[in-house]
């Protein structure tokens, strides 16, 4: 069984950065792309970035020039650094892997629990 837990969430004064973590525990299993989505009260979950695990990144156009994903193999872990925080960036994060399990073979969809990030104005 594959889990992802995260870190890093927060209160922070607008103009101000955090950094998220995510890391994937477990045997059996290699990850492939990872990333992070987010959910604002009374919103839609949508997409933040995602990396691949061979570096390639995408990133939300309202995200692009502010969030940097990252990632460590070695680790299992995804980074989300934010900076210049706006009060619209206020959302619960939620990292997400695809993962291999290695037998039986089958490529899953794994969530972490998600962590607040509050910025205030």
């Amino acid at each position: 069984q594959v889990q992802l837990v995260e870190s890093g969430g927060g209160l922070v004064q607008a103009g101000g950065s955090l950094r998220l973590s995510c890391a994937a525990s477990g045997s059996g299993f290699s990850v492939n792309a990872m990333g992070w989505y987010r959910q604002a009260p009374g919103k839609q979950r949508e997409l933040v970035a995602v990396i691949t695990s061979g570096g390639t990144t995408n990133y939300a156009d309202s995200m692009k020039g502010r969030f940097t994903i990252s990632r460590d193999n070695g680790k299992n872990t995804v980074y989300l650094q934010m900076n210049g925080l706006k009060p619209e960036d206020t959302a619960v994060y939620y990292c997400s892997a695809a993962v291999t399990r290695t037998w039986p073979p089958k490529t899953l969809e794994v969530w972490g629990q998600g962590t607040l990030v509050t910025v205030s104005s």
